[in-house]
């Protein structure tokens, strides 16, 4: 008998953070994408569609906040109000609508002290006289404190604030009620806290000031599932991507060993989104649930989007590890040919059809060591017609699906491979349109041209359908 039931249509997105660069010198003038080896990610560009992204708009060198929302099909304009909230619900704090949180930049020190970014004030003038002093700060009753890695998030619950103004009011308005209420507490507690007393005694500046950035409320939106009928799941160790997600109403997924830093397994991430996207015919990972200890189960049923972020590649960029950052791109290949065998198991039974798509959320050029505008290569296509473009069922049996660590550069070091810094990569495009590699030079020669952030939703969901 026939199955006629028509197979669940499902999204492995993999978003490489930072992927964008420009052409080097050291590399022959091309990017360290051009250079890297990545088979896989160029058989994804030769089996499907490609173009390039301004993840916001033209020209805009964008904070990753901003991008992934755009990215999301989420309105700036309307939804953006800050990175705190993000930060906050990324380490684990259950934020109500409308609570607004700072991050502090810090490093951790113990369960309940912090080493904090502190500065000293002068009370006469006003003015910050000395910044970027070390101190520790303990939880206190006028606000919470949490942390990750190197940043902590300070939570303020219950300002009473104007609806319909300007984010850049609002922000004003905030800070100037913490000076109202706070400006007498903070220097009281941190004037008498030993780390002053022995500041003192050495000769220096006592820290009377705490240095807060990134204002954000916890906003209202509508779920990622309203908008666009996708069940969505993410694996993102990176605290400010997790909280996003959660804002977005996205389940975050455990992966053991993903750190969302140059430690970081990248096959666990791998293995939890294929999971995911192949429950229930595989048991679904268990998800994050902010304000509480435990996981929860995921979807039984598991989720039609599966949106795998990657940041050690933007951690490269802002190191201006040109080196590393090829192989750290061929890491991700490696990676991305275990996710698809993964899928293509799981789509060989029958009840699923599957779909890749790559891109970035923003370029992080080494020459720069920061976000700029250049935008990024994009590329989609289903799981079949990459099957085919990178040599059957054949290839997929000689990836293995043992964790495997970031590579290693020694300083100075190079390319093993740096005579592909002076070739040419020579090939025919399997399907789709003309472009057979997958680099910011060859997407612009795709059948998308050149688009922004708020199309790519549309075009991943018109591809699903017309397919």
């Amino acid at each position: 008998m026939v199955n006629s039931k028509e197979p669940k249509r499902r999204v492995a997105f993999i978003l490489v953070d930072g992927v964008g660069d420009v052409s080097l010198p050291k590399f022959g003038f091309k990017t360290p994408m051009q250079v890297a080896n990545v088979p896989n990610l160029d058989a994804i560009a030769s089996a499907g569609i490609n173009g390039l992204m301004d993840p916001v708009e033209v020209g805009l060198g964008c904070g990753s906040d901003t991008a992934h929302l755009s990215l999301l099909g989420y309105d700036l304009r309307i939804y953006y109000r800050g990175r705190g909230a993000f930060e906050s619900m990324g380490i684990g704090l259950a934020m109500a609508l409308g609570d607004i949180a700072f991050k502090v930049r810090t490093i951790f020190s113990a369960v309940t002290m912090l080493k904090s970014n502190l500065a000293t004030l002068d009370e006469s003038s006003g003015v910050v006289t000395s910044r970027g002093q070390t101190g520790i700060l303990k939880k206190k009753d006028l606000f919470f404190v949490q942390h990750w890695m190197d940043s902590s998030c300070l939570l303020f619950l219950n300002m009473k604030l104007e609806s319909g103004m300007p984010w850049s009011i609002v922000k004003q308005r905030i800070r100037l009620q913490l000076l109202m209420s706070y400006r007498k507490k903070y220097p009281a507690f941190l004037v008498g806290h030993p780390v002053n007393a022995r500041r003192v005694a050495e000769g220096k500046n006592i820290a009377n000031v705490v240095l807060l950035r990134g204002c954000g409320i916890r906003i209202e939106v509508p779920p990622f599932e309203k908008i666009h009928g996708l069940r969505p799941c993410m694996v993102a160790p990176t605290k400010i991507i997790a909280g996003l997600g959660l804002s977005l109403g996205i389940d975050i997924l455990g992966a053991p060993g993903a750190t969302g830093d140059y430690r970081t397994l990248l096959t666990s991430k791998a293995d939890a989104i294929a999971r995911a996207l192949s429950a229930p015919s595989k048991s679904c990972p268990n998800v994050f649930v902010p304000g509480e200890d435990e996981h929860k189960p995921g979807r039984p049923n598991g989720y039609d989007f599966g949106f795998l972020h990657i940041k050690a590649i933007d951690d490269a960029g802002h190191d201006k590890a040109s080196v590393f950052k090829a192989k750290g791109l061929e890491a991700v290949d490696k990676a991305i040919g275990q996710l698809t065998k993964l899928l293509w198991q799981a789509e060989a039974a029958g009840e699923f059809q599957y779909y890749i798509c790559v891109t970035g959320v923003h370029s992080t050029p080494v020459e720069y060591g920061d976000h700029s505008f250049e935008p990024v290569p994009f590329t989609l296509c289903r799981l079949k017609d990459f099957i085919g473009a990178v040599g059957g069922d054949s290839h997929l049996s000689n990836i293995p699906l043992d964790p495997f660590p970031l590579p290693t550069v020694e300083s100075g070091g190079d390319l093993a491979h740096a005579d592909r810094s002076q070739e040419e990569k020579q090939g025919l495009a399997f399907n789709g349109d003309k472009v057979f590699e997958f680099n910011e030079i060859a997407a612009a020669r795709g059948i998308l041209g050149r688009f922004t952030g708020s199309e790519m939703m549309g075009i991943i969901k018109a591809h699903l359908k017309l397919s």
